[in-house]
């Protein structure tokens, strides 16, 4: 970096300054290409940084210089010229200073954006296995679920179809019931039939005892009467 003793002259001075905005303007101008690029360096746009801040407070304390010699110049013409001069430096490295903080400014907002990720991203990471622990604790809660409700699908139908037999066995039953009630029903009819006819048979029996005892009896009188 150019430096100036403090036995300088005015003219001197003021080449150095402008030499130094000349390199200052370059610095902020690769700043802000930097910060545009998708590549951007951390590392190279702090130094970069770093050195323009330099300039920039060099060129201010030659400016301090300078506004100190110009009030030494003895012509009233060249006094007034090169106060112009210093305070046109003074407002450039002013501007270029205030270029430099809005980038600084800029610089620092995106790392705490930045740092602001970073811890999101790492509480994100290590909240993780929380997230997937209690998805896999609904996950079995829903199958456990899943398969209580097939268990009572499967119990439901189990008595549905107990219930069916029961009610088939009990239509069979009946019908059962039925057909031996008829068959009684029926035997009952044939037993008073028989015994219908055999009372039937033991009346004709008596009958034709009674007629055979009855002819006996007859012609035993008959006999009687004629002998």
């Amino acid at each position: 970096m150019d430096g100036v003793g403090g036995g300088g002259t005015l003219s001197e001075i003021h080449h150095s300054a402008k030499r130094l905005l000349l390199r200052t303007r370059d610095g902020l101008e690769r700043l802000e290409r930097l910060e545009c690029s998708s590549s951007n360096n951390v590392v190279d746009s702090s130094e970069l940084a770093f050195s323009v801040k330099r300039d920039i407070s060099q060129i201010q304390s030659l400016c301090v210089e300078m506004d100190r010699l110009w009030r030494s110049v003895a012509s009233k013409g060249q006094r007034d010229l090169w106060k112009r001069k210093v305070e046109l430096i003074s407002e450039e490295v002013d501007s270029l200073k205030e270029s430099l903080d809005k980038h600084l400014l800029r610089s620092q907002k995106r790392m705490l954006e930045a740092k602001e990720r970073a811890e999101l991203l790492q509480k994100a990471n290590g909240d993780s296995a929380h997230v997937l622990r209690i998805f896999d604790e609904e996950a079995q809660a829903m199958q456990s679920a899943r398969t209580s409700h097939l268990m009572l699908d499967e119990a439901y139908g189990t008595g549905v179809a107990i219930l069916t037999k029961m009610a088939e066995q009990r239509d069979r039953l009946k019908r059962a019931q039925r057909k031996a009630l008829d068959i009684l029903n029926t035997v009952g009819l044939a037993n008073s039939v028989l015994k219908l006819v055999e009372r039937r048979h033991r009346v004709d029996k008596w009958v034709a005892y009674t007629g055979m005892l009855v002819t006996v009896v007859v012609v035993y009188v008959f006999w009687r009467w004629t002998h």
